[in-house]
């Protein structure tokens, strides 16, 4: 019986080259490959990206990694050296897009920047990802997510009035910042395409500038109404009700039921139809007026109910309402599990949960082929193919510490 041919993937064909380290970078290259490019992920020899041994571990490995540097033929490079720049060239030449979130003016120095490669291959997609930017005065300044998103904006607006800024247990930044390079990729790559002389062009994205994309209304409302928008807790400033409301078993769910319709829709479930009339709720703006009397008399309704007998109540009558899981609630959860949300890797032969990526695409889906490598694992065949090294070139670069 003939095994099945893998569908083909959007981003077949496409060679991508990642010397980025961590998240931001990486996560691009992951967004990627996960469609069909070629990844080539480039490490310094012996430490490799140090994100390999971040977190939870197992057999010197983290687990993480399994999924960040899934279907990536990972190869060892030291960039500092001038033969390893040269093979870097040689592999740019024939790469359609590199990806780079080194501090600005790394690359420059070690003679790789956009300038340099632009004259041997003017049809690369250079991809830049950093803290602010390219330019700028801030340019220079190391950024890690943490602090970009405080300088963002997104830190501003997150936590309880009157408390210091909470930070979620992600690093966002970075996130955003990658999803943000591989969308701005895909417009070069688009680009490129039109283009009579195939040309491509620097795609440069700031960590914070991608943090800054979230803040939705938050600069025209100051710029025309001198509001600055401030912490909420757990509601979202002039939306109501949208909050986390207790359950009789100890639980919370959250419900959003801030339009006009779904708030009588509520308001009739809970036995209180006079509620969407009532002048001190019947639109939006009456009802953020009076938000702490609204979100007490939920609350007093969610808090007799079981959390699962209230979701199906709320479920059944129209109202968006759910609970708020951790990752063991969604490993089990059937709608996770009916869109194809976890992936199956086998690690060290032991079979291992990673997360598949969004979005789903009807005909030419995305797919996990391999999990992360060990450092080094794809050198040899790699250079053997694109730089027609033979075994005793490739012994004489790791002899010098190139590979």
């Amino acid at each position: 019986m003939t095994a099945a041919t893998p569908l083909a993937r959007p981003l077949d064909g496409v060679r991508v080259i990642e010397v980025g380290q961590l998240l931001a970078g990486p996560f691009a290259g992951t967004i990627l490959g996960y469609y069909g490019a070629e990844v080539i992920k480039v490490e310094p020899p012996n430490d490799g990206d140090p994100i390999r041994t971040w977190r939870e571990c197992k057999n010197g490995q983290g687990l993480w990694w399994s999924s960040l540097a899934r279907n990536k033929k990972c190869v060892t490079l030291n960039l500092r050296e001038a033969e390893g720049q040269k093979m870097m060239r040689e592999l740019l030449a024939k790469s359609d897009v590199l990806i780079e979130n080194f501090r600005p003016g790394t690359m420059e120095k070690w003679g790789l920047g956009p300038g340099d490669v632009k004259q041997f291959h003017p049809g690369l997609i250079y991809t830049r990802i950093s803290g602010y930017g390219q330019t700028g005065p801030y340019a220079p300044r190391a950024g890690f997510a943490s602090v970009c998103e405080a300088f963002g904006g997104f830190r501003y607006v997150n936590g309880f009035p009157g408390q210091p800024s909470v930070r979620p247990n992600l690093s966002i930044g970075d996130t955003l910042a990658g999803i943000h390079a591989a969308l701005g990729i895909l417009l070069a790559y688009i680009n490129r395409g039109r283009d009579a002389a195939h040309r491509g062009q620097v795609v440069d994205v700031a960590i914070y500038e991608a943090v800054y994309n979230l803040l939705e209304g938050v600069v025209p409302e100051y710029s025309g109404a001198g509001v600055v928008r401030e912490m909420s807790g757990s509601t979202l400033t002039g939306i109501v009700p949208s909050n986390i409301y207790p359950t009789a078993d100890g639980k919370t769910i959250v419900i959003g039921a801030n339009t006009n319709p779904m708030f009588q829709r509520l308001s009739e479930l809970m036995g209180m139809p006079e509620m969407a009339a009532d002048p001190r709720y019947k639109d939006n703006n009456t009802r953020v007026a009076n938000q702490a009397e609204l979100d007490a008399a939920i609350g007093r309704w969610t808090g007799s109910l079981p959390q699962q007998e209230c979701l199906a109540k709320l479920d059944a009558a129209g109202v968006a309402a759910g609970p708020i899981y951790s990752v063991a609630d969604m490993m089990v959860d059937p709608q996770y599990q009916a869109r194809g949300m976890f992936e199956t890797v086998e690690v060290n032969g032991e079979e291992l949960a990673i997360p598949a990526l969004c979005p789903v695409l009807a005909d030419t889906p995305g797919r996990t082929d391999w999990p992360g490598a060990k450092l080094g694992a794809h050198t040899d065949d790699v250079y053997a193919e694109l730089l027609g090294l033979d075994d005793a070139e490739r012994a004489k670069l790791r002899e010098a510490g190139i590979i």
